[in-house]
């Protein structure tokens, strides 16, 4: 069984996250989106919400599971039998970055694979950094979100921002 980790923090999903699944599904039989947890790393929206927002997002597409895990993705791997990696490059910055982490767990995961594709151009500028900007700004990220996704913005803002 060929099974890929879709690994990020999905703070939040965003409409390229979903895109890249949708696209990488005919070349695996399972991808897990796993939700990483870094307790030094600030998040806008709490673990149980993403994962509510990405399980609405992929809701109806085959061959999906949603997971969340701590520490090394390699390892993480490891553990649920998954031999690839799937990361969306949305330009030369993130090619850097990945061909870099790429080739760490490659090391560490004793062989692990990791499939890069390319963003469409429609999503190839959304980031779930932009849209948390957007968002902690008040802005309307509605453009950049799965349709499923109906973020209250200024009463999320003002319930946990103030």
């Amino acid at each position: 069984m060929k099974i890929a980790v879709f690994p990020g923090s999905f703070d939040p999903i965003t409409k390229g996250h979903v895109d890249l699944v949708e696209r990488a599904l005919p070349l695996f039989d399972k991808i897990i989106v796993a939700i990483g947890q870094n307790t030094q790393k600030k998040y806008l929206f709490d673990l149980h919400q993403r994962e509510s927002w990405i399980r609405a997002s992929l809701q109806g597409l085959a061959g999906i599971e949603v997971s969340i895990f701590e520490n090394l993705t390699a390892h993480y791997c490891r553990q649920v039998g998954a031999h690839f990696l799937l990361r969306g490059l949305r330009n030369a910055s993130d090619f850097d970055y990945e061909k870099t982490i790429s080739q760490i767990n490659h090391i560490v995961g004793e062989g692990i694979e990791t499939l890069f594709l390319i963003s469409q151009p429609a999503f190839s500028h959304i980031s779930s950094t932009i849209v948390r900007e957007i968002i902690k700004g008040g802005g309307d990220a509605t453009p950049f979100l799965p349709d499923v996704l109906h973020i209250p913005v200024s009463r999320y803002v003002e319930k946990n921002h103030s």
